[in-house]
Order: C-alpha cells, then structure tokens, then sequence
C-alpha cells in the first residue's frame, strides 16, 4: 500500500479544517479590501490526479482565471488559485471601480491584473499561512503569477518538471457567497495543493499520518 492510499478521510477533514481557516482569513481580508461582506466556505478537501484537477476547473480548454506560485521552505510545492472569468471580472470590477471591465477584449487593462494578482496574493496567502500553522512547517510563498488562459496550458506551465515524478494534488474546494453577486449564489474557485513528491509525506506526517497507519 503507498503513503497515498493510508490518507483516510480522518487525514482529509484535519485538510479541510486548514481550508476553513485559510478561507475564514481570506474572507476577512477580502471584506476590508472590499468594504463588503465576503464569506467562504470549504465544502470538500480531495486527493485527485491532474486529469481530475482539469476537469474539475471545466475541463483542459476551459479558459480562467489563475494565480500560480511555489512554496518554498519545509515542503517545497506549487499552489494554484483557479475562478472563473465571470467571477474574476466581478472582483476587479468591485476592486478598481471600473463597472466596465470584461475579459472580452485583451490586452488587458493593467490596473486590473494587479487588483487581481493582489487577490490572488491575498487567498493563497490566507491558506499558505493556516497550512503553515497548522503543520508547524516553515512554508514561504514565491511571488504570485497570473494567467488567464486555458486550464490545460495554466496546469502544464507550472508543472513542467514536476509532472514527471508526481501524479497528486490536494484540491481545497472553496465556495465563495458574495451578496452582490449577480450569478449563482455560491460562486466555486478551486485551490490545487501541488507538494512535490517528498513533500506529501512530509506535510501528512505533520498532520498525524504515520507509515504505520
């Protein structure tokens, strides 16, 4: 049996509670940058392939909007932060005031993509920081990198060397309730928790899981 298949669901609720952290902080960060109420939820922590993480963005052409960086220190890793460009364009709209702004006509204004990379820096800021707690591990964010493109390019691009030793990644599922949101009610983003192959053990074993289990 590998380290993977020992992960119980116990293991993945302990992940979750870190998620409801993250969330918890990055909804706090979010309601001041926004003056608005911003609540997330985390309503389910996986362990999937990277064929299962596409399609769970919408599938390998599906293009969003995506935060991309390393984590350096204990359990070096990549992270990526992935929302739609519905949900993306709402944010800077709200953010920049620009009532205007879409994704329909690139190049992209600049003011927009640095309200959106600081998003980003604050959501996986919040859930690198409540991992880091958690596991006690010394865990440090690269500097954060946008893209918007298709998922399949966004995933292949930060995951040029590691897709070569490492088939897994933790996927952190986050809903996001935003009162003035004129969409569905709860609005999904997805965090994608790459560790690189050393690192998935070092991070489960500071979460409680031994060989022996």
């Amino acid at each position: 049996m590998s380290f993977l298949e020992k992960i119980s669901t116990v293991h993945l609720d302990v992940l979750k509670e870190v998620g409801n952290i993250g969330a918890g902080n990055a909804a706090t960060a979010l309601s001041t940058l926004l003056n608005k109420k911003i609540d997330m939820r985390v309503p389910k922590v996986r362990v999937v392939s990277f064929d299962e993480m596409m399609e769970m963005a919408g599938g390998p052409e599906n293009i969003v909007a995506s935060v991309f960086l390393r984590i350096e220190g204990d359990a070096p890793g990549s992270m990526f932060f992935v929302l739609s460009l519905e949900q993306a364009s709402t944010f800077i709209q709200q953010m920049t005031g620009d009532s205007q702004f879409s994704f329909a006509k690139p190049p992209y204004d600049e003011i927009a993509m640095s309200a959106l990379q600081e998003l980003g820096n604050i959501l996986s800021g919040s859930y690198l920081s409540s991992l880091s707690d958690f596991t006690k591990l010394d865990l440090y964010p690269s500097v954060p990198a946008l893209s918007i493109d298709m998922v399949g390019a966004i995933i292949s691009f930060g995951l040029i060397e590691l897709s070569q030793v490492s088939d897994f990644a933790i996927v952190i599922d986050t809903a996001l309730d935003d009162d003035d949101y004129n969409g569905p009610k709860s609005v999904k983003g997805h965090f994608f928790l790459l560790p690189d192959p050393d690192s998935f053990e070092i991070i489960f074993q500071a979460l409680g899981v031994t060989e022996n289990e």
